[in-house]
């Protein structure tokens, strides 16, 4: 065995794959598991650890793979994280822990998240549940929406021993885990279902149907429902659109809204009939891991697809392996490309999509080259069904709902990173709702310093 290469991962062939919902990445058997730990150089200076955002004890639990004590492995990882399983398919390890592992520098990096996901896969088959809190201490905390921020936090404090209740607005739990990512990249009933219900086990009660805001507002569970804290978790579900002429057409949605039918409505399932335009040539306009959700989304349901993005491969937001095994699938890249219009039939329906060409200029505030059109270069791209992947702000219910509750100019909660304390006394908010629309991990990273956050303000008041 090359100890400077990674242990080949298995996955579904291309081909098949495009035609499924079955999960792409296959995960490790022991035996690989156990020779990709065996890769670690245990160093004492751990800077994976630090590239952690909830700062798991990685070579801890790694150690533990290679001795083959899973179950050991997974009380490591569980002092941490109340999702492994999601973390160790969806997380950006190349740009966290695996982008500072020591045996990166002069090979390839240890596959921290495929050793995560192995063990978690290995908890979930052999039925290990994280230990849950003898007792509780009686005092009553109420976390709004139970995505990974949501989550993560009402596991925290519950593990402390506080009686928490999530309120999460759909009718199932998981928020973005549920209905933001496609089955193939992180399955529902096998993954995150299991997951939401270990924090269950640990004593957190889940409400779905709840809309905070309508339902019942932030001023009602202080005041008459006897919660003493929120934490605000609610994401950021409120997309973004280019505002170019055709973008109210027929046949025109949000990569939100055509993920969520899929997901919710179970449209990767042959035994459903979703109300879902499937399209047979479809643009996605953007080029973040979202983008690729929905492109590969489109794929399987049958269509042509293109990915429709104004820089170039450089600058594509989407992790590497997302955009790999797009272009593996099929997926057609137009790069360097900016639709200035959607085009409609007489009856409304897009039949085509109005392009101009780019080159990249000077720098912007973000560091990256400026996109900036090339001036007679328009084209149309043909197509029917146009998904527009250009990111998401909170949805303001809450904030208008809630007195004291400061926002900034993007609609974002303004909250203290290290606690999540919010301008309003005894209401903390992390993950989207603060930052707008970011990565599970660094939701969950908001949902611990949440829960932080709560137990030191109540611990003031007195337990």
């Amino acid at each position: 065995m090359d100890m400077m290469k990674k242990v080949p991962v298995r996955e579904q062939d291309p081909k098949v794959r495009a035609t499924n919902f079955e999960e792409v990445c296959l995960g490790y058997n022991e035996e690989e598991a156990r020779a990709e730990a065996s890769r670690c150089l245990k160093c004492k200076n751990p800077k994976c650890v630090g590239g952690c955002p909830v700062s798991i004890d990685i070579p801890g639990f790694i150690k533990e793979v290679q001795e083959g004590n899973y179950e050991e492995a997974a009380k490591v990882i569980a002092k941490s994280s109340a999702l492994p399983a999601v973390c160790g398919r969806v997380c950006p390890q190349e740009s966290q822990c695996e982008g500072q592992c020591i045996r990166g520098i002069k090979g390839e990096p240890i596959s921290i998240g495929k050793l995560e996901r192995f063990v978690a896969d290995w908890s979930r088959e052999n039925g290990f549940v994280p230990a849950a809190p003898e007792k509780t201490n009686g005092r009553k905390v109420a976390v709004i929406g139970s995505g990974p921020s949501g989550v993560t936090c009402a596991g925290d404090l519950a593990k402390m021993g506080y009686e928490v209740t999530i309120f999460e607005a759909l009718h199932e739990p998981g928020g973005v885990l549920t209905y933001g990512i496609p089955e193939f990249r992180l399955p529902k009933e096998g993954v995150v279902q299991p997951e939401i219900d270990n924090v269950r086990k640990l004593g957190v009660k889940i409400e779905t149907d709840v809309i905070i805001g309508k339902s019942v507002t932030i001023d009602d569970l202080l005041d008459e429902e006897g919660f003493e804290a929120v934490f605000i978790g609610s994401g950021a579900g409120l997309p973004m659109f280019m505002g170019i002429p055709g973008e109210n057409a027929n046949g025109v949605f949000s990569a939100n809204e055509y993920l969520t039918r899929s997901n919710l409505m179970k449209a990767f399932r042959d035994d459903y009939d979703t109300p879902i335009v499937a399209g047979k040539k479809v643009a996605v306009v953007g080029g973040g891991n979202v983008a690729m959700d929905a492109a590969r989304t489109a794929l399987r349901l049958g269509a042509d697809v293109h990915i429709v993005y104004r820089r170039s491969e450089a600058e594509l937001p989407a992790r590497a392996e997302e955009v790999h095994h797009a272009k593996e699938e099929g997926i057609i890249f137009n790069l360097l490309t900016n639709p200035i219009e959607i085009l409609t039939d007489g009856n409304g329906w897009v039949n085509g999509m109005k392009c101009i060409k780019m080159e990249l200029g000077e720098p912007d505030a973000s560091g990256r080259r400026r996109p900036v059109a090339i001036e007679g270069s328009e084209f149309v791209i043909e197509v029917d069904t146009v998904i527009m992947s250009l990111g998401t702000s909170p949805n303001p219910l809450i904030s208008a709902t809630t007195k004291g509750l400061e926002t900034n100019r993007r609609k974002c909660i303004v909250a203290e990173e290290s606690n999540g304390k919010t301008t309003k006394e005894g209401v903390y908010a992390g993950g989207d709702a603060v930052t707008g629309a970011a990565t599970v991990i660094l939701a969950m990273e908001a949902g611990r310093a949440g829960a932080r956050g709560i137990h030191e303000y109540l611990s003031g008041q007195g337990e």
